[in-house]
């Protein structure tokens, strides 16, 4: 390929990564410090830069580009990464039929606005039409796209590059034989002694500090980031150098801001440690939704919600809440953050029983593409499904199936990324325990920064020269499994309740 014209391709790369992050900017702002009336003026601006962004996309020219530049059998892996995941993306978009993504948009609008007065009422019906026809129009746009036979390939697609139906349905089918049983012996055993933090009150702007003194220490650059509050924690990682985290405080619950904190910090050291070099290309992001969650699900849970942690971390909090943590050891709190039982809300599960949601969700999903389950009868489904895995019925339908809004936004394929990110995490945690010489003895000296510099190396610094599998992988010399995350809660929650998993 001409230099002239590969330089041509790398500014529209360039162009698309910074319309990107403005996009970013925006709705990070929508979420924490937008005035309340600003929302109609937010959306125009929002709208705006996705119909640029569209535009500059299926543009005939980057399409010529592409093409020129794939043939050119001389391309070394970045350049060859970047054309293959431009690629992938400008063919997602230049398939789809414009009419068909303004109607889905449309459908999507009006479908969060029957979801939610469907939840204020407790009324499934008020958003079985609309979620109708959002499965129907994602069957019509997962044909356009197109797949080998399974509709659902062509949107998961969408979030976990290079991830089949085919590999995930034993992965998961593995999964849920073994965790069932785990759960029910976890939960008739005997409960250990928890701190009881329940009926103290915790200031918030104590619990704040602490949450600052959390990112640092575990490496997070707050002179290329920030962190501020919003509803529903999130990270924005707007430029390398720019990476935006919130977090959630409340006077009743410290560990909600402690715990929001970590996740979103793991998502934030993966957004500051990607490559440099090609900041303003497809190789400059990371690999997929379920890479990304791996990141958060083992800071916060692995390392965040282990022994050693608050064992390193107790004189701190003491200093901040004395009176609140008197008398209360690492091993109370190590109880208390580790407790499992069954709850009919995802957001609300342990982490053992939360990929039993996940679980769930992808099999319903599936049913609804394949066009083996009607929306009307989702709800009975549901909560069948409830009882026979989680061991739980759900009280009505705002508690069942209208409780995540995630089939409002039409977003089938995304629920398996959660569970995906719970398995690469145990994967990776295991080759990081070897080579690292024991992550508690990391954690308990207070070296954190040893373990982001081992994933910045493994992971991080890799952005999107791969797919997440192979990345995981080349790190670790293991193949996706569920075996490792097996391991990691039978030996965890075994020792903690006193049980053989």
């Amino acid at each position: 390929m001409e230099q002239v014209a590969w330089d041509e391709l790398l500014r529209r790369m360039g162009e698309l990564r910074d319309f990107g992050g403005v996009v970013g900017l925006l709705t990070w702002d929508q979420e924490t410090f937008m005035p309340q009336r600003s929302a109609d003026g937010r959306a125009a601006q929002l709208a705006a830069m996705q119909a640029l962004i569209h535009e500059r996309v299926v543009d005939p020219r980057l399409g010529e580009l592409l093409v020129a530049a794939a043939a050119d059998g001389g391309l070394d892996e970045d350049r060859a990464a970047m054309v293959r995941n431009l690629g992938r993306e400008r063919d997602r978009a230049v398939k789809v039929p414009p009419a068909l993504v303004r109607e889905l948009a449309q459908a999507q609008s009006r479908a969060v606005e029957a979801w939610r007065a469907a939840r204020a009422e407790e009324r499934f019906s008020i958003f079985q039409p609309h979620l109708e026809r959002l499965v129907e129009l994602r069957r019509a746009q997962a044909d356009a796209i197109g797949h080998a036979g399974e509709r659902y390939d062509a949107l998961l697609e969408g979030h976990e590059p290079g991830m089949r139906v085919s590999r995930l349905e034993p992965l998961f089918a593995e999964l849920e034989k073994a965790l069932v049983p785990i759960v029910e012996t976890i939960t008739a055993a005997p409960q250990p002694a928890r701190w009881n933090y329940a009926s103290q009150r915790f200031p918030v702007d104590a619990q704040w500090d602490f949450t600052i003194g959390l990112l640092e220490e575990m490496g997070f650059d707050l002179t290329r980031g920030r962190q501020d509050r919003s509803t529903h924690p999130f990270t924005d990682g707007i430029h390398v150098d720019d990476v935006r985290l919130t977090t959630r405080l409340t006077e009743e619950n410290p560990f909600q801001a402690f715990f929001s904190t970590i996740h979103e910090g793991g998502h934030g050291l993966y957004e500051q440690n990607l490559p440099r070099a090609h900041v303003r290309t497809p190789v400059g992001s990371a690999a997929s939704m379920g890479l990304h969650e791996s990141q958060s699900r083992l800071w916060e849970n692995m390392i965040g919600r282990s022994l050693p942690f608050w064992r390193r971390q107790l004189p701190a909090l003491r200093r901040l809440f004395p009176a609140q943590l008197e008398g209360v050891s690492p091993e109370a709190i190590y109880a208390a953050v580790n407790r499992v039982e069954r709850s009919p809300i995802r957001v609300e599960a342990d982490e053992v029983t939360y990929n039993l949601h996940i679980l769930l969700r992808f099999q319903l999903e599936l049913a609804l593409l394949r066009g083996d389950l009607t929306v009307a009868d989702l709800p009975a489904a549901w909560n069948e499904r409830m009882r026979k895995d989680v061991g739980i019925e759900p009280k009505g339908d705002r508690e069942g199936v209208l409780q995540d809004i995630h089939w409002a936004w039409a977003e089938f394929g995304y629920f398996p990324t959660y569970t995906l990110g719970n398995l690469y995490a145990a994967i990776l945690h295991e080759r990081l325990e070897r080579d690292l010489g024991g992550v508690a003895q990391v954690i308990e000296a207070g070296r954190l920064h040893a373990v982001r510099d081992w994933l910045a190396e493994k992971v991080h610094g890799v952005g999107h020269r791969w797919d997440a599998e192979e990345i995981v992988a080349r790190a670790t010399g293991e193949k996706l499994s569920a075996a490792p995350f097996l391991r990691y809660l039978e030996a965890k929650y075994g020792a903690l309740y006193g049980v053989a998993l």
